[in-house]
């Protein structure tokens, strides 16, 4: 088979969101409209302007490994071995010697090991050197999760860690679609993690005045696109995809969710943290990714947005998508699921990678909830409050990070002769 030929679909999918412990429950939750922000149960948030995030709840890491490992490891790889293992069983795919060679992993995180910095950075500051964990560099690293998920489960190809802001986790899955295409590897683990509700991070955003300060009411606190809305809520997670090539997958009869068809990044060359007006670097980067799938963009079903719930974010996405798709742009569905789950940072390119392909295999649009009163300048159907049942079969997934970074992928309900 020649590369140009190569084609990539997903077969397996893990995760780990505010929503739930499983895809199948944060798929639930995304369905229902049900909303995983609460107040912050994992340190003091006393003097902070918020208290709110979309924290994982629940969870049990001895469930995916030993009490021991756990300590040794930071959340942010704790969140990715655990969807990483999901999302391999959901495949049915055990990696043994006659693939290990062939399959590989690449992981996007904007941050690594926050976690683990604060803390031991604590134990420098007041017992000195010698206080410091010989664990500590390997459970900060962003790169170690990728790397613990390659020795877990004997991934021997390609491995790579990518750090591109809030665009980590869908810049991981192009890296990892061109593996498979570029006739690099078979197989490939792919999507995001991220540990980030710490207190460093709420006081960092709180100073930029990114994070809403809705505490009163954490369920309604994350509105994309509403007139009210007044920051983002900041989340924790992992989002994981099992790219396979086609016929490697066809051959083995794994269930396919869908197929991956196209990817571009692009950069505003702007600012370090805002949108420029009209976003032409996001609108670049998706009629780029249409090009790179081949279809036009009247055949965009559905976007999955940014969305992320701030004044220039939302506004600018919006004017982006319209500069893109002309009058389509009124016939599109577009709807933001981090008004469930929060902004998961890194990890939110994974996660929301995974709704993209559900959207399309259930033939389900996610709903936007918390709009209550539409921007006036944000002119689009966002699926507001329900979701809403309807066939679909090409959809985007958009992720924008700070730095100017855009990142935008495109999926295909599968079809087997392309």
């Amino acid at each position: 088979m020649s590369r140009k030929n190569r084609r990539v679909v997903v077969t397996g999918l893990g995760a780990v969101t505010p929503l739930g412990n499983s895809i199948a429950e944060t798929w639930e939750g995304i369905c229902r409209g049900r909303s995983g922000i609460s107040t912050i149960a994992q340190f003091d948030t006393s003097g902070y302007k918020t208290t709110i995030a979309g924290e994982v709840k629940g969870f049990d890491p001895l469930n995916f490994m030993d009490a021991k490992e756990v300590r040794r490891v930071d959340p942010f790889i704790i969140f990715a071995l655990a969807a990483a293992e999901m999302a391999l069983k959901d495949a049915a795919l055990a990696i043994d010697s006659t693939v290990a060679e062939r399959a590989g992993v690449i992981l996007g995180s904007g941050i690594g090991g926050l976690r683990t910095i604060e803390r031991e950075v604590g134990a420098l500051n007041t017992a000195g050197p010698k206080r410091i964990s010989p664990f500590a560099i390997p459970a900060l690293l962003a790169n170690l999760a990728p790397g613990n998920i390659a020795i877990r489960f004997g991934l021997k190809g390609p491995i790579s860690s990518v750090s591109t802001a809030c665009s980590a986790g869908n810049n991981a899955i192009h890296d990892a679609y061109r593996q498979i295409i570029d006739d690099c590897a078979d197989i490939m683990v792919t999507g995001g993690a991220e540990a980030a509700v710490r207190p460093i991070a709420i006081a960092g955003f709180n100073a930029m005045r990114a994070l809403s300060t809705r505490n009163d009411e954490p369920q309604r606190a994350s509105r994309p696109f509403d007139r009210d809305r007044d920051g983002f809520v900041i989340g924790e997670g992992a989002g994981i995809l099992i790219l396979e090539e086609l016929e490697r997958a066809m051959n083995r009869g794994a269930r396919i969710y869908a197929e991956m068809i196209g990817a571009a990044c692009t950069s505003d060359a702007y600012h370090i943290a805002a949108p420029p007006p009209g976003h032409e670097g996001a609108a670049r980067c998706m009629a780029l990714a249409i090009k790179a799938a081949g279809c036009s963009p009247e055949e965009i079903d559905y976007i999955n947005a940014h969305g992320t719930s701030t004044i220039p974010n939302d506004l600018c996405e919006t004017q982006a998508i319209e500069r893109v798709f002309g009058v389509h742009a009124q016939r599109l569905a577009v709807s933001s699921t981090k008004s469930m789950t929060g902004h998961l940072l890194g990890a939110t390119g994974g996660v929301e990678a995974a709704i993209t392909v559900l959207a399309l295999h259930h033939g389900m649009l996610p709903p936007t909830i918390n709009l209550d009163n539409r921007d006036p300048a944000c002119t689009l159907d966002y699926v507001p409050h329900h979701a809403r049942k309807r066939s679909i079969r090409t959809a985007m997934s958009n992720t924008f990070g700070f730095g100017g970074v855009n990142a935008v992928s495109v999926f295909r309900t599968f079809n087997s002769k392309g």
